[in-house]
């Protein structure tokens, strides 16, 4: 029977009557008048019940944030891409906060990360079956989401509002981000139907996600169950990742060269002057929408190894989103039309396919160490030429990118057991192997294998 406030048993209070009165002199002889606590005792739940409920929440959570970082490479349309980054952080940190919060009802984290549901993970693998973007988004937010909003507004009135008081302000606080990314997606879905995509064919999928998920119960899994609909698309399909990088029809792309002079067939300034390396520093902030993939295909590919290590891939890929976002208004302050830059998908053409510990490898070992090389000296520069814009953009990266290469660290141990020198030097067969497969580099003779500052040259981060 759940603990309720009517299961209480009658017991009669004893006061004494000169302390009551007492008590009441004192209170009107007291000359503050602070607000009045509205909230009473009673809930639904035992903390054994609530926290059955949030191990559920926490599922659900870190599998969407799985499952959005799965399709990082294949969504092709710029502003969907860079809202996925910031909505895979979005929903591993609501996953951490519950976490948290269970750790505090006694649930050991062992445990906590261990939890597995086979009907979620069904649920997940059709709703990730999407064919295309919109019908992710509709899966992901239209159903799954908007759910997931509704069951966390009945928790907050089911639950104590006084003895579970921490449980409610973590869900509080999780739907601030919510709020406007439900609201972000329905504009999405509005602007596909607009843009041509078919309303009928959308609704029929909400529909049948909706049916999929009140068959297992809904998100808190204690709904009226009703029947599954058929036929399900992972019955004959089983969901893999996609590994081929996807851009809208604004861009053009390429992937032949790491080099932005090569790639517009003619340089813009003087090849090494500080035009250029400003130019070329800004272009490669936008063209992070490739890290977004990478870091996003690896929490699919790493799932459920080590929490810490998808929690911070998904802040890693929220930060590239971000990188992203900076590299494209950069562009727009610095006069141009972002779109009229060739963006530059050789990076993740080679990752796309590739072993996640080597695609990984490539990032922090040559890619962001590369940055970091380099990056202070541009500073200083653009300080010492008042170039506020680059100077504040660039400082912003610095900071970030030593972050990253500190995560990095621990991120590797978790995707491998090799040591840093075979590890390195796998990686550089493995690009180089690509780069030659995309005619980034000749091959005159014998084989060969890049050395890093090459890497970081042709492939670039």
């Amino acid at each position: 029977m759940s603990q309720t406030e009517h299961s209480t048993p009658t017991i009669s209070p004893v006061s004494i009557s000169e302390q009551r009165n007492a008590a009441v002199q004192r209170r009107a002889d007291y000359p503050y008048h602070f607000p009045k606590d509205r909230r009473r005792m009673g809930g639904k739940f035992t903390v054994e019940e609530g926290a059955q409920r949030l191990l559920r929440f926490f599922y659900l959570e870190r599998r969407l944030g799985q499952g959005l970082g799965s399709w990082t490479l294949t969504i092709p349309d710029f502003e969907v891409k860079l809202e996925t980054g910031r909505h895979i952080f979005w929903h591993f940190d609501a996953a951490k906060r519950l976490r948290d919060r269970l750790f505090e009802m006694e649930i050991r984290l062992p445990q906590i990360d261990s939890y597995r549901d086979a009907e979620i993970d069904a649920l997940l693998d059709e709703l990730l079956s999407a064919s295309d973007t919109p019908e992710l988004l509709i899966g992901v937010h239209l159903v799954l989401g908007r759910a997931i909003e509704v069951a966390y507004r009945h928790h907050i009135d089911d639950t104590c509002p006084v003895t579970d008081a921490p449980t409610i302000r973590v869900l509080k606080q999780v739907l601030l981000d919510y709020e406007p990314m439900l609201e972000w997606a329905e504009q999405a879905i509005e602007a596909y139907v607009e843009g041509g995509i078919e309303a009928p064919r959308l609704e029929r999928w909400r529909w049948h996600l909706k049916s999929l998920l009140a068959s297992i119960g809904g998100v808190t899994g204690v709904e009226a169950r009703t029947p599954a609909p058929t036929p399900l698309r992972t019955d004959t399909t089983p969901y893999l990742r996609g590994v081929i990088p996807c851009r809208d029809s604004r861009f053009d792309t390429f992937y032949h060269t790491g080099d932005y002079n090569v790639a517009d067939g003619a340089p813009r300034y003087e090849i090494g002057s500080y035009e250029d390396q400003r130019l070329r520093f800004i272009r490669t902030q936008r063209d992070e929408v490739d890290a977004i993939e990478a870091f996003g295909t690896f929490l699919w590919d790493i799932r459920f190894k080590d929490f810490k290590a998808e929690y911070d891939l998904a802040r890693i890929t929220w930060d590239e989103a971000r990188h992203t976002e900076i590299g494209h208004n950069s562009l727009l302050a610095a006069g141009y039309d972002p779109y009229e830059m060739p963006n530059r998908l050789t990076s993740s053409t080679c990752r796309g396919p590739m072993e996640p510990e080597f695609a990984m490898a490539e990032i922090n070992l040559f890619g962001e160490i590369g940055v970091l090389k380099t990056i202070g000296g541009l500073i200083d520069e653009a300080r010492s030429r008042n170039d506020t814009l680059l100077a504040h953009i660039s400082d912003y990266v610095r900071a970030d990118e030593r972050t990253h290469v500190r995560k990095g660290q621990h991120i590797l141990k978790v995707m491998t057991t090799l040591g840093m020198q075979e590890l390195e030097l796998r990686t550089r067969e493995l690009f180089t192997e690509c780069l030659v497969s995309l005619g980034a580099v000749k091959m005159d003779g014998d084989l060969f294998t890049l050395d890093r500052e090459e890497i970081e040259r042709l492939v670039g981060e």
